[in-house]
C-alpha cells in the first residue's frame, strides 16, 4: 500500500510569539510538526504495519523544513519529499499549497493519503480536502477511527461532539484528528535510521510548474495579537444592587443590550 502524509511545519504555539512589522517573528521562535499532522504520521505507520506498504511524507517550504521531516522519518516514515519554494515564491496560501502537492501526487501511485485536520497556525482545514478534490478522490475530514479491509475503508468522524460512520472506498484521503491515535515519540534508533532514510528534494521546476501556475488567490495583511484583557469587575452588596447595576452595564458599557 501507498500511504502519503501531507505535513506542515508551524509555530509551536506553546512557546512565546512576537508580532514585528504586521508579521510573526522566526527568530528565536521554536518550529514543530504540525501537532494534527502527528497523528496522521502515527496512523499512517500503522497502517502499514498492519497492511504492508510503504510511508512517505511530504511537505512544502523551505530548506528548514527538512528537520520536520526527519522528525517524521524518525518516527518510522519511511520515505520523505521536501518540495522547495523557497527561491520560487514569496507568498503562498492554502491554494498554493494544495495545488503543488496534487501535482505532485498525481505522478505517484497513490491508496492513502492523510493529513492533519487543521494547522494550528492557520486552522483553516483547507489543504488535505482541495487535494481530494484535484485528485478526484474521496475524503472524510476529523476522522477519529480508520479501519481498511482489502478495498473497502471504514471511517469514524467526529461531528462536534459525536461521531459518524462512512463507508468508503481507496484510494482516499482522510484528515486526522484529536483522539485518533497517541502519536509515538522518535526513538534514539528512529532517530539513527532517519540519517539514512532517503529525503528527496524537489523545486517547481522539476515539477512543471510555473509561479503564475500556484499565486496565492488570498493575501494576509496585517497579523496582531489579540488585545489585552481589561480587570473584571466584581459586584457587591444585596443581590437585587447587583442585578440592577450588572444590567446598567451591560446596556451601557458593553452595549450588548
Amino acid at each position: 500500500m501507498n500511504i502519503y502524509v501531507l505535513l506542515k511545519r508551524t509555530f509551536d504555539t506553546e512557546e512565546k510569539i512576537s508580532i514585528q512589522n504586521g508579521q510573526i517573528a522566526e527568530d528565536g521562535a521554536e518550529f514543530i510538526i504540525n501537532p494534527y499532522d502527528e497523528y496522521a504520521v502515527e496512523e499512517a505507520i500503522q497502517v502499514r504495519d498492519a497492511h504492508g506498504g510503504e510511508v512517505t511524507v511530504v511537505t512544502v517550504g523551505g530548506e528548514e523544513s527538512e528537520k520536520q521531516l526527519r522528525t517524521a522519518l524518525a518516527m518510522g516514515a519511511d520515505k520523505a519529499v521536501l518540495i522547495n519554494t523557497e527561491d520560487d515564491l514569496d507568498y503562498g496560501d492554502q491554494f498554493t499549497t494544495a495545488k503543488i502537492l496534487a501535482h505532485y501526487l498525481k505522478e505517484q501511485e497513490v491508496d492513502l493519503i492523510l493529513a492533519g485536520n487543521v494547522a494550528i497556525d492557520g486552522g483553516s482545514g483547507q489543504v488535505g480536502p482541495r487535494v481530494a478534490e484535484q485528485l478526484d478522490i474521496p475524503y472524510v475530514t476529523t476522522i477519529t477511527k480508520l479501519e481498511i479491509d482489502g478495498e473497502t475503508v471504514t471511517v469514524t468522524r467526529d461531528v462536534e461532539g459525536d461521531s459518524e460512520v462512512i463507508e468508503t472506498s481507496l484510494p482516499l484521503l482522510v484528515t486526522a484528528q484529536q483522539g485518533l491515535n497517541e502519536p509515538r515519540y522518535p526513538s534514539l534508533p528512529g532517530i539513527m535510521k532517519a540519517k539514512k532514510k532517503p529525503l528527496d528534494e524537489l523545486e517547481l521546476d522539476d515539477m512543471d510548474l510555473d509561479e503564475d501556475d500556484v499565486e496565492a488567490k488570498t493575501k494576509t495583511i496585517e497579523i496582531y495579537l489579540p488585545p489585552k484583557k481589561e480587570a473584571g469587575k466584581v459586584l457587591e452588596g444585596e443581590l437585587d444592587a447587583q442585578v440592577s447595576e450588572l444590567v446598567s452595564l451591560l446596556r451601557n458599557e458593553a452595549k450588548v443590550i
